[in-house]
């Protein structure tokens, strides 16, 4: 099996959450490494944009390995990291953490910890699937669809309007008491005072009533 990298630069990559904290230490291993450039990044949040790692990965060549302080510093998720490490073997290029034992791509028994790495992550994958489908189905049998909050039956109205009649609750008070959403709450109201209004329209006057 050919190992990808090992043959060409280090470089290297850190990351802090803050502007607060001190990337010496991360900077100062990875010059200790061997690392001929060192790209950084401020960022924090699994969403966070992250300029500096995007310019490593472009930068890399073939034979090149990208080292970190600490594996986290690279990953967002398992998943993340995975597909990170696995875009780089692709690309020829390894992959070393400093701080974490056998995680060093370049070598036999580094590839084989990221290949477990790797099955790890599609079972993580798998686990979260089965989970969301399985709260869907349980959610669907309560009578909800997509995760959303009951929808309001006729009978939810009325205890709705009772609570606000004779208890006083706003309308985001009755929603929350009838674990409903207050938003659907509203446009249930606002459905059945325009239905009565069109039932009081159709009404013909009674007899010895002027119609209005």
């Amino acid at each position: 099996m050919t190992l990808p990298g090992g043959s060409g630069a280090r470089i290297g990559y850190a990351r802090v959450s803050t502007p607060e904290q001190d990337m010496s230490l991360q900077t100062d291993a990875l010059e200790r490494a061997g690392c001929s450039r060192i790209f950084q990044d401020v960022a924090s949040g699994a969403k966070a944009e992250r300029k500096g790692l995007d310019e490593a990965l472009a930068y890399l060549r073939p034979g090149d390995t990208l080292v970190v302080w600490k594996i986290d510093r690279l990953g967002r998720s398992l998943a993340h990291l995975v597909g990170v490490v696995e875009d780089l073997r692709s690309r020829g290029i390894g992959f070393r953490s400093l701080t974490d034992p056998g995680m060093d791509t370049t070598t036999a028994s580094g590839a084989l910890i990221f290949h477990i790495f790797g099955a790890l992550a599609a079972f993580e994958r798998e686990l979260i699937r089965e989970r969301t489908k399985a709260g869907l189905a349980v959610a669907a049998a309560r009578g909800r669809r997509g995760g959303r909050r009951p929808v309001v039956t006729a009978a939810v109205l009325e205890r709705a309007k009772a609570l606000m009649l004779d208890k006083g609750l706003t309308v985001r008070e009755a929603a929350g008491a009838l674990n409903i959403g207050k938003t659907a709450l509203y446009d249930a109201l606002r459905a059945a005072e325009d239905e009565e209004q069109a039932k009081a329209a159709k009404t013909p006057p009674r007899k010895g009533r002027l119609a209005r």
